[in-house]
């Protein structure tokens, strides 16, 4: 519990690099710290922030600080009766034409796995290579709101075709591969009771969102956070990728589902 450089500190950090990549991983104390740091140090104010769909933590940060934020979600995402199997992916020509200044600069892109503010729908592999390509023609940084990257990584594994024999921690790398960087929230697929990160790939950038880190959350070995739940985040990063763990979450969530509709209730579909 040492103020810099705690043992759960170095747990942390080689868990998350282990399985994100990410060259720098800026600890928080939630995924709402992460978006306020984040979106300050881009300079969002006057410009756009495109998503499949914005939490709604994410669209108060890019608002207060000045942005406007956009969402983008495919057709069928809008139709909760409706079945496919990736609701979650973001429109591809919508975004082209954003990213070709439509409404204004594009400070970033940041896609939302799994949509959270659409009914918990998952985006394809497929969809994640092509904004990705899109952005970077633009020379446009690529996020992901990973904070239910498990999930989505698993729903791949089980409906995009070329993926059944992976492992979900081999989707969730390649997922992450495709990112910038990432903003994420340990209450979701870390498992823990608080926590998150920043993840980025960029040395200027990361000094400047250390900078602000240490100005609201805490030293960059902490984040605001305890000793205790830096490793509970790191021991929830091994166990949220295990596939009986995942298999058992979404048929909890598919026997309510199913129970609601044969009850006339209705869903948002696929559930």
């Amino acid at each position: 519990e040492s103020y810099a450089g705690a043992r759960s500190w170095y747990r942390f950090k080689e868990r998350v690099q282990e399985l994100t990549g990410f060259k720098h991983v800026i600890p928080t104390h939630q995924g709402r710290a992460a978006e306020r740091i984040l979106f300050s140090c881009l300079g969002v104010k006057g410009k756009v922030v495109v998503s499949n769909t914005h939490f709604d933590t994410t669209r108060a940060n890019v608002e207060y600080l000045g942005g406007r934020a956009i969402d983008i979600p495919i057709a069928e995402a809008l139709r909760p009766a409706e079945e496919h199997p990736f609701k979650g992916n973001i429109d591809l020509e919508a975004l082209e034409r954003l990213l070709g200044g439509s409404e204004g600069e594009v400070a970033c892109v940041i896609m939302t796995v799994t949509n959270n503010s659409g009914g918990g729908q998952p985006a394809s592999m497929a969809n994640l290579e092509a904004a990705r390509e899109l952005c970077a023609r633009s020379k446009v940084p690529f996020y992901l709101d990973a904070c239910r990257f498990a999930e989505n990584a698993y729903f791949i594994k089980l409906r995009e075709e070329g993926f059944a024999e992976r492992s979900v921690e081999s989707i969730a790398r390649e997922m992450f591969s495709l990112a910038d960087g990432a903003t994420f929230s340990a209450k979701k697929d870390g498992l823990a009771n608080i926590g998150g990160f920043l993840g980025t790939n960029d040395d200027r950038l990361a000094d400047q969102e250390e900078e602000l880190l240490i100005l609201t959350e805490g030293f960059p070995t902490y984040g605001g956070l305890a000793g205790r739940d830096l490793d509970a985040i790191a021991v929830g990063l091994r166990e949220v990728v295990e596939e009986d763990y995942l298999r058992y979450r979404l048929a909890s969530v598919r026997y309510l589902g199913e129970g609601l509709l044969k009850l006339g209730i209705p869903i948002v579909r696929p559930p």
